[in-house]
């Protein structure tokens, strides 16, 4: 099985999370996208779910020299966490990736200010927040977001995502209160590849979607 587009993957999880909402299984819902990838896929399940559709901004921090390779993450303005084994395998320290951090952060914040300008973000407490990314590979961002909110006391955390790693999935079923991820495929290797079209998004696009699915 593959997905032809993020679209395709976003109602395949849209489908299996009406019928939740049907069943009063997901009171007063808000969706939280990862972008940018993510917005692709959560666009359809805040349609399907008539709830209102925001961002949360969360960062890889990469491996020196391999940069796709996540050793932690970064959301919002949380402090940065690190998986500590990976970094033990590597050989890193936290001090070592105090440059990669940085940058990643002033990524983050530019995108904050792209996408959000003086708009306070959605209010969460009490409320099933349902976070929705394109894939779990490493699961590192993932958990960042799901920590991050569940600060903010949510009724109800919720992680959906089309396609993950088996191993990833089974993990941050420890971080949320549900995962819902249709695709657990044994030869997991990259997101990417379980998608016919996985073009990187732009900015503008980002923003189109935000602008007609607007977070309240």
């Amino acid at each position: 099985m593959r997905y032809r587009d993020r679209a395709e993957g976003g109602r395949a999880i849209a489908g299996l999370l009406k019928d939740l909402l049907d069943r009063g299984e997901l009171p007063d819902p808000v969706v939280l996208a990862l972008p940018r990838g993510g917005i692709a896929v959560a666009a359809p399940v805040a349609r399907a779910l008539g709830a209102p559709l925001d961002v949360l901004l969360v960062r890889k921090i990469g491996a020196p020299h391999h940069a796709e390779f996540a050793v932690g993450a970064l959301a919002a303005d949380d402090p940065p966490l690190f998986d500590t084994g990976t970094l033990a395998r590597l050989g890193l320290t936290e001090e070592r990736l105090a440059d990669v951090v940085e940058r990643e952060r002033h990524e983050l914040r530019r995108r904050e200010q792209r996408y959000r300008g003086d708009r306070p973000p959605p209010h969460l407490t009490g409320r099933t927040v349902i976070v929705v990314d394109d894939g779990l590979a490493t699961g590192a961002t993932a958990r960042a977001a799901l920590r991050h909110i569940r600060r903010k006391r949510p009724a109800q955390l919720v992680l959906a995502v089309p396609v993950g790693a088996p191993d990833s999935v089974d993990q941050l079923a420890a971080e949320a209160d549900l995962v819902v991820c249709p695709l657990r495929p044994a030869g997991f290797s990259a997101v990417g590849q379980w998608y016919d079209e996985f073009g990187q998004l732009t900015d503008a696009q980002v923003l189109d979607v935000l602008h007609s699915l607007q977070a309240h």
